[in-house]
Formats: structure tokens, C-alpha cells, sequence
């Protein structure tokens, strides 16, 4: 049996503050690969020390790619992820080096391993008046309305997620079809001619997972993370927005919270409220995350503080089954 000739890429998926970034960069070093971030934080320039991006010193160590696309007003899709983490790839191939994909964006990685179907484009019309809607009903009743109409759709998204519960809305009130019925279309569409070897990085024990997460938080904060958003707040573009917290930029985990900290005066009596809040939305994101990457049923799972051996022991069978180890001389 002839072995098989597609080129191979790693996938270190994970939930927040894993340790996806560390990992990434130490392999991109050992087997001369380049990192191709699936962060939809990330592409935004301007969310840094909030999004947890790479520092210049980190991104000097090993190339990265789909960091600081856009800027935090302009979009940025799904479907426009795929396309250009597509063309990263064969980049990397091309230069017979080690694509590394990583970050814990779900519908970026579903977009660009299992494709998309071609749903309606964003509407802005559409979306002011589903957001009109929300305002005066609340985004649980957005979700209850979704249910009835989807209950496919709803029991995936989470009833506090209002930028997924108004795309599917939106997608239903344009096409008269549901965001599940177009997602069974993409079923068929071409998988990736990559080889993916998917790792999941996830503390066996949560409350490991939710220290990290307070520890991270807090070391954003002795960063400088509030002055980051007094910056993004001041800029023209988003002043002038009417509604700049529901731009996808600032939906992203940390950013809204302390958006509206700030909004409130950045007293000190308010601070550790916010801290609390802004550690609290970072673990339902986490969950969120754990909860979608359990449908990737052909990802094989590792704790990352338990069992690196067991990680580094699998990338190295996995890149010596190919026609190239990938590895440094």
C-alpha cells in the first residue's frame, strides 16, 4: 500500500489558557514549523495583551500567520478565516515546512477542516434589527425565539452567545432556512488535503484549568490591560460607533468587561468586581470551548502539565509516519 501522500499539519486546539502558545512555539523550533493562528481575537490589531498575542519576542522565535488582520471595527468571517488560513498552509507546505495550527476558535477550525457551506451574507439591516429586538427583549429571549425556530441550532449555542444566536437568526430570517440545515450542506463539501494530527490540550482537573486562568487575568491586568482598551476606546472609529460593544472585536473575552468597567468610571471600589466578572467570562469561555471540542471525535486529548512525554511522543510518531520527519538538524 503506496503510503499517503498528503502533506501533514498539527492541530493544538484547547481551551483559554491551556497552554497552546508555549507548546505551538517549542514545536515550531524542534521541527522548523510555522505557527498559523486560529484565534479570532487575534486578528484583530490592537487586542494584545487582553487577546494573550504572541509578543514580538515570541513571534520572532518561529513565523506566524492570520495575526493583526484587521482592525477592531472592520469584520472578519468564518469563511474568510478558511480561505486565508488555506493559503497559509500551502505556503508553509511549499517551503516543505511544518504548518502548526493553534488556538481554541471552534468555528474557525470547523471552517477551514470540515468547510462551510455557502450561507447569506451578513445583512447589516438584518443584524440592527435583531439587535433593536434584543434590546428591548434580552438576548434569552432571542434564544428561547431560536429554539423554537432551530432547536438544533440552540441547544449548541449557549443562550448568553449573542453573536452566534443573531447570525443564526439572521441566517434564518434572509434565506427562510435554518443555520443547521446549511451546516448539513457543508457536509459534503472537500475536506482539507492535509494530514491533521488533532491534540486537544486540556487540564484533567478543572480547577487547574480555572487557576490558570485567574493567574492570567491577573498578570493582563500588571500588564497594562486596562490602558489597551483605554487606547481602543479612543480611537475615532470607535467612538463614532453606535453600538461598539457589539463589534466582534470587543465581543472577544476580558474586552467587554472592561469596556463597561470603564464605562462606569473605572472606580477603585469597582475594580475587583470587574476583575471577578472578567475571570468569570474567560471560564465560560473555556467551558464553551471544552464543550464543542468534545465533538472532535478523531482529537486525541493530553494534560499538558501531566503528560507532555505523551504529547511530544505523538507529534514525533505522527511526523515520522511521513515522507519527512520535519525535524532540525
Amino acid at each position: 500500500m503506496s503510503a499517503d501522500p498528503r502533506p501533514l499539519a498539527i492541530a493544538l486546539m484547547g481551551p483559554t489558557a491551556s497552554g497552546k502558545t508555549a507548546l505551538a512555539l517549542d514545536w515550531a523550533q524542534r521541527y522548523d514549523g510555522e505557527i498559523v493562528s486560529v484565534d479570532s481575537a487575534l486578528v484583530y490589531r490592537g487586542l494584545d495583551i487582553g487577546a494573550a498575542k504572541p509578543d514580538a519576542g515570541e513571534q520572532a522565535r518561529a513565523p506566524h500567520h492570520l495575526i493583526d488582520l484587521r482592525q477592531p471595527w472592520q469584520p472578519y468571517s468564518a469563511a474568510e478565516f478558511a480561505l486565508d488560513a488555506r493559503r497559509a498552509l500551502d505556503q508553509i507546505a511549499a517551503r516543505r515546512r511544518l504548518p502548526i495550527l493553534a488556538g481554541g476558535t471552534g468555528l474557525y477550525f470547523h471552517a477551514l477542516l470540515h468547510g462551510l457551506a455557502p450561507m447569506p451574507e451578513a445583512d447589516p439591516a438584518v443584524r440592527a434589527q435583531l439587535q433593536d429586538e434584543a434590546d428591548g427583549a434580552g438576548w434569552a429571549a432571542m434564544h428561547a425565539r431560536l429554539a423554537a425556530l432551530d432547536p438544533e441550532a440552540a441547544a449548541r449555542i449557549h443562550a448568553t452567545d449573542a453573536q452566534r444566536i443573531q447570525r443564526a437568526l439572521e441566517v434564518h430570517r434572509l434565506s427562510g432556512r435554518t443555520i443547521s440545515d446549511w451546516r448539513r450542506q457543508a457536509a459534503g463539501a472537500p475536506r482539507l488535503p492535509y494530514r491533521v494530527l488533532k491534540l486537544v490540550l486540556a487540564p484533567a482537573d478543572r480547577a487547574v484549568l480555572h487557576a490558570r486562568i485567574a493567574q492570567r487575568f491577573d498578570a493582563m491586568l500588571a500588564a497594562g490591560f486596562l490602558d489597551e482598551v483605554r487606547a481602543l476606546r479612543a480611537l475615532p472609529e470607535l467612538q463614532a460607533h453606535p453600538r461598539p460593544l457589539e463589534l466582534p472585536a470587543l465581543r472577544a473575552v476580558g474586552y467587554r468587561q472592561a469596556w463597561e468597567f470603564l464605562d462606569g468610571g473605572g472606580r477603585d471600589e469597582a475594580r475587583a468586581e470587574f476583575r471577578d466578572r472578567g475571570i468569570y467570562a474567560t471560564r465560560q469561555l473555556a467551558k464553551r470551548q471544552l464543550t464543542w471540542l468534545r465533538g472532535e471525535l478523531d482529537a486525541r486529548w493530553f494534560d499538558p502539565g501531566r503528560d507532555r512525554e505523551g504529547l511530544d511522543r505523538a507529534a514525533a510518531l505522527f511526523l515520522g509516519s511521513g515522507r519527512h520527519a520535519h525535524r532540525k538538524a
